[in-house]
């Protein structure tokens, strides 16, 4: 699909792509009519990972992966294999919708709540006016619907899948689904459906340049999140570390890649 250089950070293939080539990356699929997958990293997925033989083999089997975090930015300067910037998965999400709408693309929207979906619908109807609606689902169902809902999917031939649901449920199924929808652009959103129908805030812009959003959403809900990200923060430090200490690169760590 690209000819986008790749960086390996802790073990997974990242592709060292502005926003802006990520969406050119995804319009050249559509056009290609060739299934992709679309997987994104940030600290908490490569720590989880770590733990879950299930995500670490969803993730290595995307087409394509990018750095969703800042987090990931950082390290991938601190073991030389410099990436030149985060894409966001909500940032390229937004991204999508507007090519969807400028081209006149459908687009298939999975999971959330039925409330929120809903909501979601009307904001992309609203702001992405020329986006076909291919279909939507919900992201509440179980393991013995997972079929259905793909062919559903597949049936609706939509040119791009946003599947909002967490990890790393979104990710297998993807995965163990691709053949069966074969859509030439499907994005794992996670919680972006939330943020774009109005129910979670998302961080001033401020706090995600400097690499904080998780930090935000820790004062947006202190106890759910202030001892999953003091985990998983601290977890990928260690990782980042002990890599750089036996990496025959660790000489080469530059901040102006």
């Amino acid at each position: 699909m690209t000819d986008t250089p790749v960086r390996e950070i802790l073990g997974y293939p990242v592709l060292a792509a502005t926003e802006v080539e990520a969406v050119e990356l995804c319009e050249r699929a559509i056009e290609s009519r060739q299934p992709h997958q679309i997987g994104v990293l940030n600290a908490a997925k490569i720590v989880n990972a770590a733990k879950d033989p299930a995500l670490r083999r969803a993730l290595l089997s995307c087409d394509e992966i990018f750095a969703d975090g800042q987090a990931v930015v950082w390290a991938s300067h601190i073991l030389g294999q410099p990436l030149p910037e985060r894409v966001a998965g909500i940032d390229l999400f937004e991204d999508l919708l507007d090519l969807a709408s400028r081209k006149r693309y459908s687009v298939y929207l999975l999971g959330a709540t039925r409330e929120v979906l809903d909501r979601v619908v009307e904001v992309v109807e609203q702001r992405y006016p020329n986006a076909r609606i291919a279909g939507h689902h919900d992201g509440y169902f179980s393991a013995a619907e997972s079929a259905a809902v793909a062919q559903d999917i597949g049936a609706s031939s939509p040119d791009m899948l946003f599947v909002a649901m967490t990890s790393p449920k979104k990710e297998t199924f993807i995965a163990a689904n691709q053949n069966v929808m074969k859509v030439p652009v499907t994005h794992g959103v996670g919680g972006s459906f939330d943020i774009l129908a109005g129910k979670t805030a998302r961080a001033p812009r401020i706090w995600q340049k400097l690499g904080m959003e998780w930090a935000f959403r820790v004062v947006q809900e202190p106890r759910r999140m202030f001892m999953r990200y003091f985990r998983t923060n601290g977890a990928f430090i260690v990782m980042v570390a002990r890599e750089y200490l036996r990496s025959p690169r660790r000489s080469r760590l530059d901040w102006n890649r």
